[in-house]
């Protein structure tokens, strides 16, 4: 446990030391949310006021951004440049080390989801969640799924060089196609369909469903069964998949 909060905390101060990882875990998707806001904010998407949607579908997004897309990327940096071979060399066992690391990518998101609502709530006039235990239940059901999905496609990729391609090519059409910014009704039946198997469209209905529609978290469960498949499908992969040391050649 020593060990554990110990890199723990190192892990979280790599926050407040690295300008870009601030940068773009944390002011980026304001920025977004703030400009579409008050681009189309006082239209009505979804049957509720288009910056309640966008403030969930800013949730959407911080959550691939942080727990997907920022966590695939860190990892495949450390394993290429040597440093995860390095620690199991360490006392730190790798189990802790690798958990310490999802911790902090879910306490990062769990942040932003905070500066997020607050960004919604003073610029818009958006509402507190009323089932806060549910809302919170949800983000961390999303935050571990798409944390396991992030992990296991670290299997995939064999060079840091291309590690920001291959996510960019996975996480940017899926914010768009899941609905995180525009309506999916609006969209073609194909893009519909694909849409229908994504994680990220059951993340945001699930949100949706909690913040906007009154339900609890347990009402929803087949939004929970689909992220909760996802992610154990990330998980298996990466078990069969993950590796601690660079890519040879």
């Amino acid at each position: 446990m020593t060990l554990f909060l110990h890199e723990l905390r190192y892990e979280m101060r790599l926050y407040s030391r690295s300008r870009e990882l601030a940068f773009f875990t944390f002011l980026l998707p304001m920025i977004l949310f703030l400009l579409l806001g008050f681009a189309y904010g006082d239209e009505e998407l979804q049957g509720v006021k288009g910056s309640d949607y966008l403030m969930i579908g800013t949730l959407g997004y911080g959550v691939v951004a942080t727990a997907f897309a920022g966590l695939t990327i860190v990892i495949v940096i450390r394993r290429e440049e040597g440093i995860l071979k390095r620690l199991r060399s360490t006392p730190l066992p790798a189990p802790t080390y690798l958990i310490a690391v999802l911790v902090a990518t879910m306490v990062a998101f769990l942040v932003q989801a905070v500066v997020i609502v607050a960004v919604g709530m003073v610029a818009f006039g958006a509402s507190f969640p009323s089932h806060l235990f549910s809302f919170v239940l949800s983000l961390i059901l999303g935050a571990a799924a798409f944390a396991a999905l992030g992990v296991g496609l670290t299997g995939a990729i064999k060079r840091a060089e291309g590690a920001s391609a291959v996510v960019n090519a996975i996480y940017f059409p899926m914010l768009f196609i899941s609905g995180a910014f525009f309506e999916r009704d609006t969209f073609p039946e194909f893009l519909q369909a694909v849409a229908a198997v994504l994680p990220l469209t059951y993340f945001i209905d699930l949100v949706f469903g909690v913040v906007y529609e009154g339900d609890q978290i347990w009402d929803l469960p087949g939004d929970i069964a689909v992220l909760a498949a996802w992610g154990l499908a990330g998980a298996l992969f990466a078990a069969r998949r993950f590796r601690w040391t660079p890519s040879e050649g």
